[in-house]
C-alpha cells in the first residue's frame, strides 16, 4: 500500500483563505469603482458605493449586537437594499434569511421564530402581512423599514428607516473572512411536501462556488447587465446577487414582473441576461410586437421549473433571446444542473432541438455529482432513457442541511447523496430527463406549492369530507392546483365558496384554480389514488 505524501507544510495566511462571496464585492469596488453596479428607476449606484454601504450595514448590525451565526431576515422585493443585504450580514458572519414575499403572515411568523431573526428589514408594500406576522411571532426582532421611492402605500412598522440605520455604521468597517467557510451564510425556507417549512442552510463555500458556476456554465462575461426578473428571495436569487459582483456587472432592479416594463428595461439598459420560470418567457413572447421594437441585441435567458415548450424556444429565438434550461432545488442553491448545449444541435430539426434542450441536463461544473440512482439500492440506472430512478446530487453546492431538523437532514442525505425526490431517466449521452415527481409538489410560476398544505386547509371546510390536490397543466403558469373534493353526506358547497374559503387562509398563488366535486378514487385500504386524479386534471386541462 502506497504511503501518503507528507510535505510537512501547513496552511497559513499566505496560502489559504476561507471562501466568501464578500471578496467579489471588495474586488468589484477596487477594480471597477465607478462602474454602475445597481440601477433602480433614476438611481445609478457605482460599485464603490455599494461596497461602502454594505460595510456601513455590517457595522450598524454589529453595533446592534448582531454576531456570527445570528439571523438577519429580509422581507423585500428586488431593490438595492436587498443587494446590500447579501453582503453586509456576511461581513460579520451573520446569516441572511430572505423571506418569500408571497407567503401569508402565519408562514412568515413561523420563519421568524424558527430562524430566530434578530433583525428584520421590511418594505412598506408588505406591511400588512408583516404586522400580522410580528403579532403572531414569539420572537420580536428589531424592525427596520425600507422606504423605496418606487413604491407608494403601506406603513412603517420599525424603529428606524434603512438609510438612517446605515448612517449608524462605518463605511470603512473592517469586515472579516469567516473563520470557517463551512459557516452558514444564508437560510432559505422551502415548503417541500408538507405544510411545515424546512429551513435550508447554505454555507460560504457553496455560495462562493455557485456564484462562480453561474458565470462558467452560462458563459457570462465580465460587465454583464442582469435584469432581476427572478425574485432575490428565491435561493438568494440563485446566487446571482453574488455572481454579479464577481462579474463586475450591473444589477437592474425590478419590483414587479411586468412584460412591458421588462422589455423597456432590456431596451434602455441593453440588458444581456435574465432568469425566470417559463411564465416570464411566455409573457415576453406573447407581448405586443410594438413593445419589443428597438431590442436589437442578443439577450440570454435561464429558464427553470418546467422545460421550455417548442413554441417558446422557437419564438424567443426569433426575437434574439437565447434560452438555456437549468434545474435545481432550494437545497442545491438554486440551479445545480444545466442542459449544456452542443453547437451541432442548432442544425437539428426544431422538434429534436426542443427534445434535447428540454432535458434537465448535467451537473454544474462545480457541483461534484449528479446522477439518477435506484433509491433502494443506490445503484445508477442504465443509460437507456427508459429506466426510472431518483435524481441525486452531491458536492459543494449542496446544502449543509435542514435547520433544527436532523431527521429530515439524515433522510435527505441517505446513502451519501442528496435525494431530490424527482424521478428521471438517464440518456445515453449522460443527460438527465425528469419523468415524474415522487413528491406531490406543484410548481406554479416557479413557486413550489405543497399539495398537503392546500389539502389541510380544504379539510377545515365544514362541508368537506375528503380532499386531494394535484397539479393541473396550465399554459400560463406551467401548473396550478386542482382540488378534488368529496363532500360530507347532505352537505353542499360551490367552487366559488371553496376558493373564497382558501383565499382567507393561504397565499394567493396556492389557491386551487379548479375545484371538482365527486367521489374520490381509493385503493382497497382507503388510500386516495392520486395518479388517477392527475389523469383527470390533465384531461380537464386539455378540454379547457
Amino acid at each position: 500500500m502506497a504511503k501518503p505524501f507528507h510535505s510537512g507544510l501547513d496552511r497559513n495566511e499566505a496560502n489559504y483563505t476561507p471562501l466568501t462571496p464578500v471578496s467579489f464585492l471588495a474586488k468589484a469596488a477596487n477594480v471597477y469603482p465607478d462602474r454602475v453596479a445597481v440601477i433602480h428607476g433614476s438611481l445609478r449606484r457605482p460599485w464603490k458605493d455599494v461596497y461602502a454601504r454594505s460595510r456601513r450595514l455590517a457595522s450598524a448590525l454589529a453595533r446592534r449586537g448582531v454576531e456570527r451565526g445570528d439571523t438577519v431576515a429580509a422581507m423585500l422585493p428586488n431593490i438595492p437594499a436587498m443587494v446590500e443585504l447579501h453582503f453586509g450580514p456576511a461581513m460579520i458572519g451573520a446569516v441572511l434569511n430572505t423571506l418569500n414575499t408571497r407567503l401569508d403572515a402565519q408562514a412568515i411568523a413561523f420563519m421568524l421564530d424558527h430562524g430566530e431573526a434578530k433583525v428584520l428589514f421590511t418594505d412598506r408594500e408588505f406591511s400588512a402581512t408583516v404586522e400580522e406576522a410580528l403579532a403572531l411571532a414569539k420572537s420580536k426582532p428589531v424592525v427596520i423599514d425600507v422606504d423605496d421611492a418606487m413604491h407608494e402605500g403601506g406603513k412603517f412598522l420599525g424603529e428606524k428607516e434603512y438609510e438612517g440605520f446605515l448612517a449608524e455604521g462605518d463605511p470603512h468597517f473592517a469586515w472579516t473572512f469567516p473563520p470557517d467557510e463551512w459557516d452558514a451564510i444564508a437560510l432559505n425556507y422551502t415548503s417541500g411536501t408538507t405544510g411545515n417549512p424546512k429551513g435550508v442552510v447554505y454555507h460560504f463555500r457553496g455560495a462562493y462556488l455557485n456564484a462562480i458556476n453561474n458565470l462558467l456554465d452560462w458563459d457570462m462575461p465580465k460587465g454583464s447587465v442582469y435584469l432581476w426578473t427572478l425574485p432575490m428571495f428565491h435561493c438568494n436569487g440563485w446566487c446571482f446577487n453574488w455572481t454579479m459582483a464577481a462579474a463586475g456587472g450591473t444589477n437592474v432592479c425590478l419590483r414587479k414582473v411586468d412584460a412591458k416594463l421588462i422589455l423597456d428595461l432590456i431596451r434602455e439598459h441593453k440588458v444581456t441576461h435574465y432568469c425566470g420560470a417559463p411564465i416570464v418567457h411566455s409573457m415576453l413572447l406573447n407581448a405586443p410586437a410594438d413593445w419589443k421594437k428597438g431590442i436589437d441585441h442578443e439577450v440570454h435567458c435561464l429558464v427553470a421549473a418546467a422545460p421550455p415548450p417548442a413554441a417558446v424556444i422557437e419564438g424567443m429565438g426569433r426575437i434574439g433571446f437565447d434560452i438555456t434550461h437549468v434545474y435545481g432545488l432550494t437545497e442545491t442553491y438554486g440551479p445545480a444542473a444545466v442542459c449544456a448545449k452542443h453547437p451541432e444541435w442548432a442544425e437539428l430539426p426544431l422538434e429534436e432541438q426542443v427534445r434535447r434542450n428540454g432535458r434537465q441536463g448535467v451537473a454544474y461544473l462545480l457541483e461534484e455529482g449528479m446522477s439518477v440512482l435506484d433509491p433502494h439500492t443506490m445503484d445508477p440506472v442504465p443509460r437507456d432513457g427508459e429506466t426510472m430512478g431518483e435524481i441525486m446530487f452531491r458536492g459543494n453546492i449542496t446544502m449543509k442541511g435542514y435547520l433544527k431538523n436532523p431527521k429530515a437532514t439524515e433522510e435527505a442525505f441517505r446513502g451519501g447523496w442528496f435525494h431530490s425526490g424527482d424521478l428521471a431517466v438517464m440518456h445515453a449521452d449522460g443527460y438527465v430527463k425528469i419523468k415524474d415527481r415522487s413528491k406531490d409538489v406543484i410548481i406554479s410560476g416557479g413557486e413550489n406549492i405543497s399539495s398537503q398544505e392546500v389539502e389541510d386547509v380544504l379539510f377545515g371546510h365544514p362541508a368537506v369530507m375528503l380532499a386531494a390536490v394535484v397539479a393541473q397543466p396550465d399554459p400560463k403558469w406551467g401548473e396550478t392546483p386542482c382540488a378534488f373534493i368529496e363532500l360530507k353526506e347532505g352537505a353542499t358547497a360551490t367552487e366559488a365558496e371553496i376558493v373564497e374559503f382558501c383565499r382567507a387562509r393561504m397565499a394567493r398563488f396556492k389557491i386551487p384554480r379548479s375545484v371538482v366535486f365527486g367521489p374520490l378514487p381509493k385503493t382497497s385500504t382507503g388510500k386516495i389514488q392520486k395518479f388517477l386524479l392527475r389523469d383527470r386534471a390533465k384531461s380537464r386541462s386539455a378540454i379547457e
